[in-house]
Parts: C-alpha cells; sequence; structure tokens
C-alpha cells in the first residue's frame, strides 16, 4: 500500500507540475520579467481573473483531490487575493460517478451482500461527488439513501497529499513569508479536513448530533441515520426527497412563501453557529431542499464545522456592532477573532466599514446586506496577511454562502434584520447590554477606589519632594553592550578627529614627515572606528529562547 501510494505520488507530482506549467512561468515573470533577469512587473485585476479561470479548469483536470482543495482555498482569502476567490467560490464538487461493479464491492465489504441487507437496490447513482456517490434502496420497508465512498479514493487522496506537501516550496518563492506560513497551515489543515470526509463514521455522528439539536424544530429536516448498515465507506440514511431550494418556479407554484424560507434559513444557521457549535459548512443549492410543508431538508455533512465559545460569543458582538452601525465595535469584533490583524489602521478600516454599510444600503436605507461587508473585509485581509482558524474561515464561507441563497430566494432579503431579530429573541442584545453595563460598573468601582487611594500618596510624594528628600533611582539594562558600543564610537570618534586635525597642522607648519609619523599614529584609531560599525554584533537583540537552553532547561 505504501509502495503504490509511493509510486502514485511520483507520477502525480509530474501530471500537477505539467498542468500548472503556464502558472508558473507566469508567476516567475511576475518576479522576474524574463524569468532570469529584469524588473518585478505588477499584476491586474483583470489579469489576476483569468489566472484565476486557469487554476479553476487545472483543478478540475486534476480531480477529486484538487477539487477540495480549490473548495478550501476559496475560504481563505488571506492567501488568496480576491479575484482567485471569487472565481474559486464557483467550483462545484459534481464529477461522473465511479463504474458500479467498483461501488459495489465497497458496499458488500462494509455492510455484506447486497440481496440480503436490503429489499431493493438502484444501480444508477442520483448524485455524484468527488469523494462519494449517493443511491436510492429500500431497507425494512422504508425508502433509504445509500452513501458509498468512491472506490480507489484513499491511495489517490494520499498520493495527492503527498504531491501537495512536495510543491509547498516551490509555491513560497512566489508568495510573501506571512502567507507562506498560512499556506504551510493550509496543507496541514486540508490534510485533516479530506481525511476527515473520507470517514463517513465521522460524517455519521455530526449528522446525529445537529439532528438531535433541532429534534424539536418542525422547520428542518435532516435525515435518519441507520447505523447498522453504515461504516466508515457506506452511509444508509432515511431518504427525504424535496423541491431543490433554488429551484423558485416550483416552489412558488407550491405556494411556498420565499421571504420566509429564507429567513428560516438564516435562523437555522444562526442557530447552529451562535447556539450549538456545531454547524453544516456546505449550504450549496445542491446540499439543499424544501418538502411539501415548507421545511428545509439538509444534505451531506461530509463539511462540517464547530464554533468555541469564545468566537460565537465574538460572532454575536460583530453582528451586533454591524445592527448597530458601530464601527469600532465592528473592528473590535475582528481583532478579537483574529479576522483582521491588529496592526492595520484603523482609520482606514474604519473608512472601509462606512462604505461598505453605505454601499450596502442603496437607496433604501433600512436595507443592507452583510455579505458585501464580509467582502470588503475580506479585501482587507489580503491586504494585511494573517492565519484565519479553519473553522473561522467555514463560517465566513457559510454566512456569504447562505446569504447567496437567501437573496435568490428573495432579491429584497435584509440579513441583518432577521440577525437582529434572532439575536433579540434569544436575548443576547440584552446580555450584551448586561455585559457592557457590568465591566462599566467594574471599572467605575475601580476608578473610585483610585480616587481614595491616589490622594494621600501623591501627598506623601509632595511633601518628600518639599523636604528636598527625593532620591530617583534610574537602572539601565543594557544586556547587548548597547551603550559601550555608542561610548567607544564615541572616544574613536573623538581620537580620530584630533589625528587628523594634528596631522593637517604638522603639516602645515613643520612640513611632511612630522604630518606623516601622526597619520600613521591615527590609522590603529581608523581601523578601530571602522571595526566597531562594521560587526554584525552591534544593535540586535540577543534571543530569550534557543534550542540548546531549551534543551537544558529540560534537563535542569
Amino acid at each position: 500500500m505504501v509502495t503504490l501510494v509511493n509510486l502514485r505520488a511520483y507520477w502525480r507530482f509530474f501530471v500537477v507540475l505539467y498542468q500548472f506549467f503556464p502558472l508558473i512561468v507566469a508567476y516567475s515573470r511576475d518576479r522576474r520579467r524574463f524569468v532570469l533577469f529584469g524588473r518585478s512587473r505588477q499584476v491586474d485585476a483583470e489579469t489576476q481573473a483569468k489566472r484565476a479561470n486557469v487554476l479553476l479548469d487545472s483543478l478540475l483536470t486534476l480531480g477529486p483531490t484538487f477539487i477540495k482543495l480549490g473548495q478550501l482555498l476559496s475560504t481563505r482569502p488571506d492567501i488568496l487575493p480576491p479575484a482567485y476567490v471569487d472565481v474559486l467560490s464557483r467550483l462545484q464538487d459534481d464529477v461522473p460517478p465511479a463504474p458500479w461493479a467498483e461501488a459495489q464491492t465497497v458496499l458488500e465489504e462494509e455492510v455484506g451482500p447486497i440481496d440480503d441487507v436490503y429489499d431493493d437496490f438502484d444501480r444508477e447513482p442520483i448524485s455524484g461527488a468527488s469523494l462519494g456517490q449517493v443511491y436510492t434502496a429500500t431497507y425494512r420497508g422504508e425508502e433509504v439513501a445509500v452513501k458509498i465512498r468512491r472506490p480507489g479514493i484513499e491511495t489517490l487522496v494520499e498520493a495527492d497529499l503527498r504531491v501537495v506537501r512536495w510543491s509547498l516550496p516551490l509555491i513560497q518563492r512566489f508568495i510573501g513569508e506571512g502567507r507562506a506560513f498560512s499556506l504551510e497551515n493550509l496543507a496541514d489543515e486540508f490534510a485533516k479536513t479530506i481525511r476527515q470526509e473520507m470517514d463517513y463514521s465521522r460524517e455519521g455522528r455530526v449528522l446525529t448530533t445537529i439532528r438531535g439539536n433541532f429534534a424539536d424544530d418542525d422547520d428542518i429536516r435532516i435525515p435518519e441515520l441507520r447505523e447498522e448498515v453504515s461504516g466508515p465507506r457506506v452511509l444508509t440514511m432515511e431518504y427525504l426527497p424535496g423541491i431543490k431550494i433554488n429551484d423558485l418556479e416550483t416552489l412558488d407554484e407550491r405556494g411556498i412563501d420565499r421571504t420566509e424560507l429564507a429567513t428560516r434559513l438564516q435562523r437555522i444557521y444562526l442557530q447552529m453557529i451562535i447556539d450549538d457549535g456545531d454547524f453544516h459548512a456546505d449550504p450549496h443549492p445542491g446540499n439543499l431542499a424544501v418538502d411539501d410543508d415548507g421545511a428545509i431538508i439538509f444534505y451531506d455533512f461530509g463539511m462540517s464545522g464547530q464554533v468555541e465559545p469564545f468566537i460565537q460569543e465574538k460572532i454575536v458582538d460583530f453582528y451586533i456592532a454591524v445592527a448597530n452601525q458601530d464601527i469600532d465595535g465592528i473592528l473590535d469584533a475582528l481583532i478579537e477573532m483574529g479576522t483582521l490583524s491588529p496592526e492595520a489602521d484603523r482609520q482606514v478600516m474604519g473608512d472601509v466599514m462606512e462604505l461598505a454599510i453605505a454601499d450596502a444600503r442603496g437607496e433604501d436605507i433600512e436595507q443592507y446586506r452583510v455579505q458585501q461587508i464580509v467582502e470588503q473585509v475580506e479585501s482587507t485581509i489580503y491586504e494585511f496577511p494573517l492565519r484565519l482558524p479553519r473553522n473561522l474561515a467555514l463560517v465566513l464561507r457559510v454566512a456569504t454562502v447562505v446569504e447567496g441563497v437567501c437573496v435568490t430566494l428573495d432579491p429584497d432579503f435584509d440579513f441583518i434584520s432577521v440577525a437582529t431579530d434572532y439575536l433579540t429573541d434569544q436575548g443576547y442584545r440584552e446580555e450584551t447590554i448586561k455585559r457592557v453595563v457590568s465591566e462599566t460598573g467594574d471599572q467605575l468601582q475601580e476608578t473610585t477606589r483610585s480616587l481614595f487611594r491616589v490622594p494621600p500618596k501623591l501627598e506623601r510624594v509632595l511633601d518628600t519632594v518639599e523636604r528636598d528628600d527625593l532620591t530617583v533611582n534610574v537602572r539601565i539594562e543594557d544586556r547587548n553592550d548597547v551603550l559601550s558600543k555608542l561610548a567607544r564610537r564615541i572616544v574613536y570618534g573623538f581620537l580620530l578627529a584630533v589625528g587628523v586635525l594634528s596631522t593637517a597642522i604638522l603639516y602645515a607648519f613643520d612640513g611632511v614627515e612630522p604630518a606623516a609619523v601622526a597619520a600613521v599614529a591615527t590609522l590603529p584609531v581608523v581601523f578601530l572606528l571602522y571595526r566597531s560599525f562594521k560587526r554584525k554584533t552591534g544593535l540586535k537583540a540577543r534571543p530569550q529562547f534557543t534550542r540548546q537552553n531549551l534543551r537544558q532547561r529540560r534537563g535542569d
């Protein structure tokens, strides 16, 4: 198995290199116009869009692993420019299904002979994706959907993951240091993510968890898992047919209120992210449907995420700040979540936020969309590179994709109004106000204590000054000998000035020979002054931790 993966990885590396060769040449010419020499060149937005489309075609050609990689890259504005993110966000996980004979082998290895386990099994798949394909069947008299992992996908994915890892040093030559760090972390995250998606046992657990979170909600339907005929490579679950959520004509024929449907979809995702912490992370129209009663059906939980409580709290702060048009609150929330660099210019970012909100409002001052705000933020994130936590990147992706679905359902959909109503209904806005009041109260108490503590201390200090009894001890730490180096340079400079002046005077009054003696005597000073500037041990910080002293500390 290992040998097969290695051989396949070597072959795939050359295939990938060949596929990306035009882009490699283009990026090389960006650094040096004639590859080996010449100045760098600037790339405009139109050229970036063309290259992004070339990248998209290459990813589709290379198959399942790289399709997934492209989808993940579309959530990372800290790595790719906005033009690339926009193009890759259209990447669809839709590939031709594998032959039935191969899928049958996987199915029977997991659950046993098909005719013994299922009452009936349709050999034609109803959908095909990069990692698996879905069939319909009858199990114990109930119609079910059976998701089977694509045959041989494990070997291909492992080989491609090695190719991605081998390609990193080449790619890092064309990007900055900050993005190189993000890219290396992305490679680790991608390997973890795609292995998780191939583990259908994990998907079954996530599906069951989220289904339990909405057990009492009639507005959402999630298939029930049939654990006895499921495993790491096969999922058997309740079959829930429905109308595709972007099939507007059929929805209208059934009399389903699309505005109300969009509102429910948004509230469902707000509950997943803000309240529950476990969320479905792939909400494109192919994974969302509507039943005859108007309930929203969710499919495919292979891509999912979790939000930790701290991030949940900051997301609430962000939504409330957007609703209140509190620019400082928006920036504080983004910085605390890690999506915006603390080094960013707050004035510039504040202007970006104000422009985004004003642009989103349009003619109706009450209507504006958070997607436009997020897009502006993503553009600025690329200008200030940083590493986005994986699940926070998924949250950003979910926010934009869900809002896109909602706007498709209702072009006048008011995301902020729905989010504000949800936060109010759940008591979050009241909790935020209480927290602010509490924090303000604590600050007032501390200020009051200080008002009582400071005057007596200040009076004692003033009495000491009045008695001329005040002594100030100043201790200067100079671990790197900076002051002594500066002192030596001043002395050397003074001696050199004296030597040059003496040489000039002797030359003017006593002739060449005495002046030459003075000049020779001055040469050592010149050498010492030159060396004091030349040595690399000048104004440089001393490292606090090294591998060697870390080992010594461990040994101690």
